[in-house]
């Protein structure tokens, strides 16, 4: 997740110094804009501004000045510290198999495989279940996954 500075700036510069994205910028970019945008992107080096990057969904959000964008960004992340560490590292598990598997029933199938049974007999779902019907705040325990 990326929380931007208003001044900041996003591209893809290889192509002009001869190089070429490598790390997977490419596919990353076509998946997330088109073919057309992202040729432009990587092939002219242009550059796209915070909100051109928020237009094309690169970015989560803007922050409100250059220097609140640490404590916004620490916000998102608090948000997500609240919530049960494994429900977490499996949702991000999923995230990811989503990006990179193309069918959704493999992608489904490989982070069931890979994490339902630890989730599912793991001490945070009955935490939070537990706190869920008290109407209680869940107080997790550091993931076993």
């Amino acid at each position: 997740m990326v929380v931007a500075s208003p001044t900041a700036s996003f591209g893809l510069p290889e192509a002009t110094v001869g190089l070429y994205a490598a790390a997977g910028g490419l596919p990353r970019l076509v998946h997330n804009t088109s073919l057309q945008i992202a040729s432009e992107i990587a092939m002219t080096g242009r550059r796209l501004t915070a909100q051109e990057a928020l237009d094309f969904h690169l970015i989560n959000k803007i922050s409100k000045s250059q220097e609140t964008v640490v404590d916004e960004a620490v916000e998102m992340a608090e948000k997500i510290a609240s919530s049960s560490p494994d429900a977490i590292i499996v949702t991000r598990a999923g995230l990811r198999e989503a990006w990179e598997e193309g069918s959704v029933e493999r992608g489904v199938q490989r982070v069931g495989e890979r994490f339902e049974r630890g989730l599912f007999e793991g001490e945070n779902i009955r935490i939070g279940l537990e706190a869920f019907a008290g109407k209680k705040k869940p107080v997790w325990v550091a993931s076993k996954i």
